[in-house]
């Protein structure tokens, strides 16, 4: 079986030389076997192998013992061995999620910060047909598209890697048998209402009694899927969709291509802005539908996501508005404006106009004036004369309303006199007599 993995780590350019490859580890048969090929083969692949166990507090004594189980094992073999615990039962009450997505964002989180710390460069994880074949299933009962009936890749997103992919479960438990290699087994393994468990002891045993070969058929369904869906986003074209940290812009003239290559388009945006999960067939045709409805109509979707129709756009982001009730001072300086952004404040004797920033004369600003964001009855006097409401200047220039709530606005009572990035008050600009000027500025927080 070993010559087999190594084949497929070869064929799929799973491990290059030089790499710390971190074996993800619970003490079950699948990844012990996998620690213990990769661990054998590492002078073949010309890398370096850690193992890294996660105790995600579930389990009590059990999960103790396991993680325990998998550190006397590393020991033996000389393995660096890293235990980490997460409180995946707290951060699902928290998050008002399911304990199995709790434990899984846990684990990945270990896994990220190993990787962006540089201590690892991949992780490889333990998925085998079995699993691919089960996810398939699963992806498919919950109403998943082409995109989804591809099941797992071999690698993703350049540092997850799936040596055991090409394996099956069978040839797993023999392997841990014939080469002495131990493992435990998860008691949880057995609890039916775990999605994934109730898939693999109830659905599967009973489809392979009707079909043989049920198992590998599903793969390689996956596998015709990924093909075609390879040919679809080839069609995909994404150069005109603006990302932007949580927030990415699709243009509505998109919504104009075929079906299937609006689904790519759709879901290739989800990716670059960190949505893969749970994303089903129906929440793209809400997307979709949304194309179609009136501007500022906004709906909600799986974690956190929101996709609201702006304009020429449609706009999906992670992050909803909060409020800010503070009201902050009109100061010389630098600014921090609820942990949003900074407003940057220079005094000047120079008059002329720069990008990104707005001038505004010192001597025509109140004293009692104050940065604040909006609120019910605000009134803006245009730049040139003409006053309108605060709120219906925005929707004149075309300000997403998701962004309207955080706008960062310089008040005099309901008089607003700038608006920070847009424009400025008829009332405060610069004429011949101004002596000194405002020159203000947004900029972002490095984070």
């Amino acid at each position: 079986m070993e010559n087999e993995v190594l084949d497929f780590i070869r064929e799929n350019n799973l491990i290059k030389a030089g790499e710390v490859i971190g074996v993800a580890c619970s003490g079950g048969a699948d990844s012990m076997a996998l620690l213990n090929i990769l661990n054998n083969q590492k002078e073949e692949l010309d890398c370096e192998i850690v193992c890294i166990t996660i105790d995600h507090m579930l389990r009590g004594d059990n999960s103790i013992g396991d993680a325990l189980f998998v550190k006397n094992f590393c020991s033996e073999h000389h393995i660096p061995c890293w235990k980490f615990s997460v409180d995946a039962s707290r951060l699902a009450e928290s998050k008002k999620i399911g304990v199995e997505e709790a434990a899984r964002i846990s684990r990945y989180g270990v896994f990220e910060k190993l990787l962006k710390e540089n201590k690892v460069d991949k992780i490889a994880l333990a998925h085998h047909i079995s699993d691919q074949a089960e996810t398939i299933l699963m992806h498919i009962l919950r109403g998943a598209g082409l995109n989804g009936a591809c099941g797992m890749e071999e690698i993703r997103q350049g540092n997850y890697i799936r040596p055991l992919l090409d394996t099956s479960k069978e040839a797993i438990i023999k392997y841990c048998h014939t080469e002495d290699v131990p493992y435990v087994i998860d008691e949880t393994n057995a609890d039916p209402s775990y999605n994934r468990n109730f898939i693999r002891n109830l659905i599967m045993p009973e489809l392979k009694k009707r079909w043989e070969g049920v198992e590998q058929n599903l793969v390689n369904f996956s596998k015709a899927c990924r093909e075609d869906n390879q040919f679809i986003m080839s069609h995909a074209r994404v150069d005109g969709v603006i990302i932007s940290d949580n927030v990415a812009k699709i243009p509505l003239a998109y919504f104009h291509y075929a079906p299937s290559v609006i689904n790519r388009i759709i879901f290739s945006t989800l990716e670059k802005i960190g949505v893969t999960k749970d994303i089903e067939r129906k929440h793209i045709e809400i997307i979709k539908n949304l194309a179609e409805n009136d501007n500022g109509k906004k709906v909600s979707l799986p974690n956190g996501l929101f996709a609201q129709k702006e304009y020429d756009y449609l706009t999906l982001f992670k992050v909803e508005k909060k409020e800010i009730l503070d009201e902050y001072p009109l100061v010389v300086g630098k600014l921090d404006f609820a942990g949003l952004y900074n407003i940057v404040v220079k005094r000047t004797k120079k008059m002329d106009m720069v990008d990104g920033t707005l001038l505004i004369d010192e001597k025509k600003v109140p004293e009692n004036a104050v940065w604040r964001t909006r609120r019910a009855g605000d009134v803006f006097t245009k730049f040139g004369g003409g006053s309108k409401s605060l709120k219906n200047y925005l929707i004149d220039k075309k300000i997403p309303n998701r962004l309207r709530d955080s706008l960062a606005v310089l008040a005099d009572g309901k008089e607003i006199l700038c608006i920070l990035g847009v424009e400025i008050s008829d009332k405060v600009k610069i004429d011949e007599n101004t002596k000194f000027a405002l020159r203000i500025e947004k900029k972002e927080i490095k984070k």
